[in-house]
């Protein structure tokens, strides 16, 4: 029981930065609806890895599951994941984002810019940000996941498939997720595309 509770308290400061970068992410959402009459953001969905995950994660990796390793090697203890409603919000939420004295962008993983080999595209971003707490501040790691509407459904799909067969897709799925995730870059496009022109026909 003791065990847990520490590792309760462990989480918490991951659990007030997801809590943290929910209002900073929902403040650059509002400023840019009022300068920009443009809604930027879908929706914002956030999780926080159990024990049992952060535990399974370090022994892949081959690491003690301490609390120490945890901090120091897991950068996606905190997750966020955000759905854009096109491309170029995605960056410009980013860009956003990096401007920010309150936060510390560690790494970027563009795979919208370089697709996975098996058609995934999504913006990874690794943030550090401040946590205050009554005794101490502590730096947390966040992990941001910026995806298009299209791309996270085909993610959603891709993540069913691939443990319904048990991590081993047959090769004829893989070829049609690939093809499935290039329409959904087309339709991206399309709709910026359509958006465009009719914010120009606004204007």
């Amino acid at each position: 029981m003791e065990d847990v509770r520490k590792w309760g308290q462990f989480l918490l400061p991951y659990k007030f930065a997801l809590d943290e970068m929910t209002t900073k992410i929902n403040i650059i959402a509002e400023e840019a609806k009022y300068l920009k009459n443009h809604n930027q953001i879908e929706h914002i969905k956030t999780r926080l890895k159990s024990f049992e995950s952060i535990q399974l994660k370090l022994d892949r990796k081959g690491i003690s599951p301490t609390m120490s390793n945890s901090r120091e090697q897991l950068y996606d203890i905190a997750g966020m994941r955000i759905i854009c409603s096109f491309v170029s919000d995605i960056y410009d939420i980013y860009s956003q984002l990096s401007k920010r004295n309150d936060i510390k962008i560690v790494q970027v993983k563009d795979y919208i810019e370089n697709p996975k080999s098996n058609g995934y595209q999504s913006l990874h971003v690794i943030v550090q940000i401040p946590v205050t707490l009554s005794q101490k501040v502590e730096t947390v790691y966040v992990e941001i996941q910026l995806r298009t509407l299209a791309m996270d459904f085909w993610a959603s799909l891709e993540h069913k498939i691939y443990y319904k067969y048990d991590k081993k897709i047959p090769f004829y799925l893989e070829q049609e997720l690939i093809d499935a995730a290039k329409t959904a870059k087309s339709l991206d496009e399309k709709m910026r595309d359509i958006h465009v022109r009719v914010e120009g026909l606004k204007g």
